[in-house]
């Protein structure tokens, strides 16, 4: 079964009705596949398997292992289990040890940052005070359809990707405009059109940052209302909107800003153990303490250098079998071959002045054939993985290909 918000009829039919606690809790579902809402609240004690696909950290992860951490009839003697493909034992140890005996934290969290992201979040001229008050008024009317609350942030959400797609068309226009120059070697050019993509860029961002102020908004103010007593209502109706605005503003991926890596399939797989270990938490650690909230509304856009890379070596796992392999045997064997296909100014050539589709059938297979061919003994391993498979080969080929597409 599927756990997660809006999905309980469309990808449950056998619910017939029944709230999916209660169906888990039977014998008609033993297993559940859940996102974000039962990631971190979904509370039954039967639970004593746990398959993790995701990065988690920080109290994300303390949340989510310890849904198995309740107690049941013979469970102590069964014992938990948990199968993690994406995270590393020292970072789950690290993000529970500040939780492990008596959480303490290092400093005092300030309350009065929440009014400062409350006014940035107002003065983005995104939502109207109006709309919240319109939108808090339907969420507690029952019987209200979630449609009918939803459409309360439609003029929001408008306003948002009106001023994002145009940011987005600014931004790349701006972008084709940088590159033009730059092969004209007019330094004044060039440093007027630096600046023109750079201030494209701050809107493009400043908008992203919105959407992440959103989310930190309600963490902060959910987290804080505990403790502080604020008595303001606007707080907790501006709470309530945001949790619902942000899923709904949607990010658009600026063409060429990311490797497209869409036609590299998985053709086969390979399972292996790499360890199995209990993590044992330290008793008084000194560094186990919490830090403060801080720094709200602060938020930076990402790097896309960090995106890129950690994009490519996802797919490098995808491709090889990296038993024998870190992670920067595949990712220098990937950068050498591109470099050394690079050097092909026929190849070049034709990735610039064609359609990726019609340069993939020019010159560029023989050109990485022969980079491959080419490598050395420190990549020997990689090179037979490629010889031997002719699909892999093609995914590598495409891989190497988007890579040059970004330096053309």
């Amino acid at each position: 079964m599927i756990g997660d918000k809006f999905t309980e009829t469309n990808m449950n039919p056998n619910l017939k009705g029944r709230d999916m606690r209660k169906a888990f809790d039977s014998d008609d579902y033993q297993v559940m596949i859940v996102a974000n809402k039962f990631q971190t609240g979904f509370d039954q004690p039967k639970l004593c398997a746990m398959y993790v696909d995701k990065k988690l950290g920080g109290v994300e992860c303390v949340q989510t292992l310890s849904r198995l951490n309740r107690m049941f009839p013979s469970k102590a003697q069964t014992g938990t289990f948990v199968l993690d493909f994406f995270n590393d034992s020292e970072e789950i140890l690290a993000a529970f040890q500040p939780y492990f005996q008596t959480a303490e934290l290092d400093d005092v969290s300030d309350p009065n940052l929440i009014f400062e992201l409350f006014d940035k979040l107002r003065a983005a001229g995104i939502f109207s005070w109006s709309e919240v008050e319109q939108f808090c008024d339907a969420f507690f009317v029952k019987n209200k359809s979630n449609a009918a609350i939803a459409n309360i942030c439609k003029p929001a959400i408008e306003r948002w990707s009106k001023r994002y797609k145009s940011a987005i068309e600014a931004y790349k226009q701006a972008r084709e405009m940088f590159e033009r120059t730059k092969k004209t070697n007019d330094a004044v050019l060039i440093a007027n059109a630096e600046n023109s993509l750079k201030d494209c860029k701050k809107e493009k961002d400043a908008l992203e940052i919105f959407k992440k102020d959103l989310g930190t908004f309600v963490r902060f103010y959910e987290f804080m209302s505990q403790i502080v007593d604020y008595s303001d209502k606007d707080l907790e109706k501006l709470s309530l909107y945001a949790r619902n605005l942000r899923p709904m503003l949607r990010e658009s991926v600026v063409d060429e800003d990311d490797i497209d890596l869409s036609n590299v399939e998985l053709s086969h797989y390979r399972l292996s153990k790499i360890k199995q270990q209990h993590i044992k938490l330290q008793i008084d650690d000194p560094d186990s303490k919490l830090e403060p909230g801080e720094g709200m509304g602060s938020a930076t856009a990402k790097d896309k250098k960090e995106e890129l890379l950690s994009q490519l070596i996802s797919k490098l796992n995808e491709l090889f079998i990296t038993d024998n392999l870190t992670e920067n045997d595949m990712v220098n064997y990937a950068y050498t071959v591109r470099d050394k296909v690079s050097e092909n100014a026929l190849v070049m050539e034709q990735l610039k002045n064609n359609s990726p589709e019609q340069a993939m059938l020019g010159d560029f297979g023989k050109a990485i054939d022969d980079a491959i061919l080419d490598s050395n003994e420190a990549h020997q391993n990689q090179m037979m993985q490629l010889l031997s498979d002719p699909v892999k080969s093609a995914g590598f080929s495409k891989l190497v290909f988007d890579m040059l597409r970004l330096v053309k």
